[in-house]
């Protein structure tokens, strides 16, 4: 097992990429502190990775709050006296608050939340895992960051840049933390089959179903959405001592979006 007895903190572990990560963490022999917003989502996973034998605890904290990720540190310190992985996974999109998201009529106060969980979150959760890290001899930091970071889309105004933001905070606290031997790194998935990309297909009629799914998938070289689990393995590989000689790096897992300027027509 590559991460044996590692205590690792997953943010987002309620569902998509987070909980895949997670079940991958807890396979990967690593203890796992699940940590969402939503209570039944993330209690469930921790439930679900114990019942196959893993070792899995639920924490509640709304990662763009000061205290909530103040509160998780140090709850980890508490029971398990060090951290060795933090995979900042929690991110929100501003679709999964308002249909007006273009860039020129979002709301101020949407545009704000999400920024402070996607970009603030990670920078506060790094920031207050830094000394644990420090202190367990360095570990990894996994920053979930977005091909939304590294080229336009339409009714991404927060997101983009939030997530363009997660790049460069990486390559940030890679130079800063080397010193105390922690590893920065971030993945920039695609389109994947998570709740957050579902939402654009699962209600579509018919008729609408074709054109959503080619506007989904029709840059993908690869013609399908990426899997959450195959993500995970992404982020199994930069938490672990597989990836020993990276920090600062961005993985790019798209299916070839960003490869060409094309369209897949079939």
């Amino acid at each position: 097992m590559r991460l044996e007895g590692k205590v690792t903190i997953v943010t987002g572990a309620g569902q998509g990429i987070g909980e895949a990560a997670a079940r991958r963490f807890a396979a990967e022999g690593a203890i796992v502190i699940a940590s969402d917003v939503n209570e039944a989502n993330g209690e469930a996973v921790a439930a679900s990775i114990r019942q196959a034998g893993g070792s899995a605890e639920f924490v509640r904290a709304d990662v763009s709050s000061a205290a909530d990720v103040k509160a998780l540190m140090a709850g980890v310190q508490e029971r398990h006296g060090r951290l060795d992985v933090l995979h900042n996974n929690a991110g929100v999109h501003e679709t999964n608050f308002t249909a007006q998201a273009r860039s020129f009529e979002l709301e101020d106060e949407i545009w704000d939340r999400v920024v402070s969980i996607n970009l603030k979150g990670t920078w506060m959760c790094s920031k207050y895992a830094a000394p644990l890290l420090a202190k367990a001899g360095g570990g990894a930091i996994v920053n979930a960051a977005s091909i939304g970071g590294l080229v336009g889309y339409p009714m991404g105004s927060a997101y983009g840049p939030s997530k363009a933001g997660v790049v460069q905070l990486t390559r940030v606290m890679a130079i800063e933390l080397a010193p105390q031997g922690t590893r920065v790194n971030c993945y920039a998935p695609g389109n994947t089959d998570t709740p957050m990309v579902q939402k654009y297909y699962s209600g579509a009629p018919p008729e609408q179903l074709k054109m959503v799914q080619q506007q989904l998938i029709g840059t993908h070289l690869i013609p399908r959405l990426a899997r959450p689990e195959e993500i995970a393995n992404v982020v199994i590989f930069l938490a672990s001592e597989e990836s020993s000689a990276m920090t600062g790096a961005c993985i790019v897992v798209d299916n070839g979006t960003t490869a060409w300027r094309g369209l897949n027509e079939g």
